[in-house]
């Protein structure tokens, strides 16, 4: 118990250590002070949660930015989905009001399709939600402690029975 408090103490002086350099290398990735600190804040905070993976006698500053690199890149992908997915609501006949005429039945298209979705077991829709709402596989895969592997077949399945019940409600 002891050698882990140790290990702690250590790795939170590294951390420490390189605090102003990390800032710098986030304001260099975001451009925004603010957007800077809060990745700072994801790195520390995946840099603790991972510090048994920090292999001694390597260097403690790439690691850092390896993670913070990669929280930046996987924040970019996701905002990039995410805008994407508003630009397609956007342009949606019911938002824009355009062919008010379909509207209606794109409403009932919409409700059918929540419906499909409130079918699939909550195994198989939870990471399929979270797929669509912009988190990578990896991202799933750590938030519910489940394999890699385990989160890509069970978003395969849920797209799967979606397609399976789409064709049968819309054919």
């Amino acid at each position: 118990m002891q050698a882990i408090n140790i290990i702690s103490i250590e790795f939170n002086t590294l951390l420490q250590q390189h605090t102003i350099a990390l800032q710098r290398f986030a304001q260099h990735l975001t451009g925004n002070r603010n957007d800077a600190d809060d990745l700072c804040q994801d790195t520390y905070f995946q840099a603790i949660k991972n510090q048994d993976k920090f292999a001694r006698g390597t260097n403690f500053l790439s690691w850092l930015k390896t993670i913070m690199r990669n929280l930046f890149i996987n924040n970019y992908r996701r905002q990039k989905r995410y805008r994407a997915i508003l630009a397609k609501q956007v342009d949606s006949p019911i938002l824009s009001g355009k062919n008010s005429a379909n509207t209606t039945e794109i409403k009932l298209n919409t409700k059918e399709l929540q419906h499909l979705i409130d079918q699939v077991d909550e195994r198989f829709r939870q990471p399929f939600m979270m797929y669509y709402a912009g988190y990578a596989y990896e991202e799933i895969a750590d938030l519910l402690h489940v394999p890699l592997g385990t989160v890509k077949s069970r978003i395969f399945t849920a797209r799967q029975y979606l397609k399976k019940g789409y064709e049968l409600y819309f054919n």
